[in-house]
């Protein structure tokens, strides 16, 4: 488990400026992780578990900046 939460760490930092990965970097402890991908047992499979997550705080922020701009 430690493996696949250190691999979406890597992808998320890789992937900061895009959605909602920093989000994952700066907000999410090890445990938030190993909650969102239980059950997962490849690096592709956790990457996509935590992606619904990243990709709803990427859509939830530009919803936010097309209101103040």
């Amino acid at each position: 488990m430690k493996d696949l939460i250190k691999a979406v760490r890597s992808h998320a930092q890789e992937h900061y400026n895009t959605g909602g990965w920093d989000h994952v970097v700066e907000c999410l402890s090890d445990d938030d992780i190993e909650a969102m991908i239980t059950g997962q047992d490849s690096v592709d499979g956790a990457i996509a578990a935590v992606k619904i997550y990243a990709d709803q705080c990427g859509e939830n922020r530009q919803e936010i900046e097309s209101t103040i701009w």
